[in-house]
């Protein structure tokens, strides 16, 4: 599985010949977007910084959407979504957690959470053996820096990857959340190479990607 991150919530996830584009930047965003082909989007929020489906689209062929609560499955990917209430651009709106699971690995993605009284107990209990987390840190309509890590710190994953905060290190989102795991060393890296085994051993290890 090869991971990489095009800035806000914006991921591309491949693993063979699929691939996963999680929360794309919509053209109408303030935010700059990027397109690339997917098989399958997932969307947390509808909003135009996490909702740019077009951008996803692979010439005429459309993915396959999934852009709320449920229980999903697409060849041999198994989506479970969650909903939990948020405040994003003024509005009270749903926001869908994500958990996948493929290539016998778990990815949790938090989506637009602002604050752990968001997940409910039930989604707590479900959010269970959590390889890869994606958790936003970036404060504000997200979560703090600190609460990020509290959250995580709970949730028990191998490997902790920020999102939701400025890439030129301006808010200090990334360096407020790296000092709280004792990480502040790390640099980031162009993209995450992943295979099951490499998860031996990890505790909440901190992985930071450059956006593209």
């Amino acid at each position: 599985m090869i991971i990489t991150y095009q800035g806000v919530q914006s991921f591309r996830i491949q693993f063979g010949d699929t691939i996963i584009a999680y929360n794309p930047v919509s053209k109408e965003s303030k935010y700059p977007s990027s397109s690339f082909g997917s098989d399958i989007v997932l969307t947390s929020l509808n909003h135009p910084d996490f909702n740019g489906v077009d951008n996803a689209s692979r010439g005429d062929k459309k993915p396959f959407v999934i852009s709320g609560p449920g229980a999903y499955e697409i060849n041999d990917i198994a989506v479970q979504g969650f909903s939990s209430k948020t405040n994003y651009d003024g509005k009270e709106q749903i926001n869908t957690i994500y958990l996948v699971s493929l290539e016998n690995m778990n990815l949790c993605l938090l989506g637009v959470i602002q604050n752990s009284a968001e997940l409910s107990p039930e989604t707590k209990e479900a959010l269970d053996g959590i390889d890869v987390l994606f958790v936003p840190i970036g404060g504000g309509e997200v979560l703090s820096p600190s609460d990020a890590y509290k959250l995580s710190v709970k949730l028990e994953p191998a490997i902790m990857i920020p999102m939701s905060f400025d890439s030129t290190g301006k808010d200090g989102g990334l360096k407020a959340f790296l000092k709280e795991g004792g990480e502040e060393g790390i640099k980031p890296q162009d993209k995450l190479t992943l295979k099951r085994k490499d998860l031996e051993g990890r505790e909440g290890d901190i992985i930071v990607l450059s956006s593209s």
